[in-house]
């Protein structure tokens, strides 16, 4: 046998934004250039978009991707063929909004001084039953006593009827929005 039978890859298989890691984590399209950018950086900003989105609408998992971009999670970036201002446009059409995750409290990292997080003090809690209220004050950067505060507020809580949420919206009514975000947009740049 060859090396090539192990170099080889049939052509169906699809390239998607894991095959083109680069492109899709560079900086311009990580963070969009402001409308006073240099025109050669708006220039390449474009050509970068464009073959991003080229290579999402050629993927079978675009809509998927666009569904969990748009109303699961607040990704910065290029995701599922849009870019991070068309998915604010969408969630607007929708009327969903979608909290950016707090990647420092996740890892445990705190400021002094800072307001302490209702939601943090029980995520923590809940995730390390076995500390002790002290170390997770410590690990909050606040008193014992704002820990306790906020863990009897949960315990009160506990016992107040629910709020229903309101339900996610379907993919069929994020696609629809897609279409009409992204469309104009398409439409503007052949002019």
């Amino acid at each position: 046998m060859s090396s090539a039978t192990f170099t080889s890859r049939p052509e169906s298989v699809i390239q998607g934004c894991h095959e083109f890691a680069s492109l899709f984590q560079h900086p311009l399209l990580e963070e969009p250039p402001t409308g006073s950018a240099p025109s050669d950086q708006q220039h390449e900003y474009n050509m970068l978009t464009r073959k991003a989105e080229n290579i999402c609408h050629s993927c079978p998992l675009q809509q998927r991707c666009l569904y969990d971009a748009v109303v699961k999670h607040d990704v910065a970036g290029f995701a599922g063929g849009t870019t991070a201002r068309q998915r604010t446009e969408i969630r607007n059409r929708l009327g969903i909004t979608v909290t950016p995750e707090d990647f420092d409290t996740l890892a445990g990292i705190t400021a002094r001084n800072r307001h302490v997080d209702h939601d943090e003090v029980v995520r923590l809690r809940l995730a390390n039953p076995h500390e002790s209220l002290e170390t997770l004050a410590h690990r909050l950067g606040c008193s014992l006593s704002t820990v306790k505060r906020h863990l009897r507020r949960h315990r009160n809580e506990a016992h107040r009827p629910r709020v229903q949420a309101l339900p996610r919206p379907s993919l069929a009514e994020v696609l629809a929005a897609f279409r009409a975000v992204v469309a104009p947009a398409s439409i503007r740049r052949a002019a």
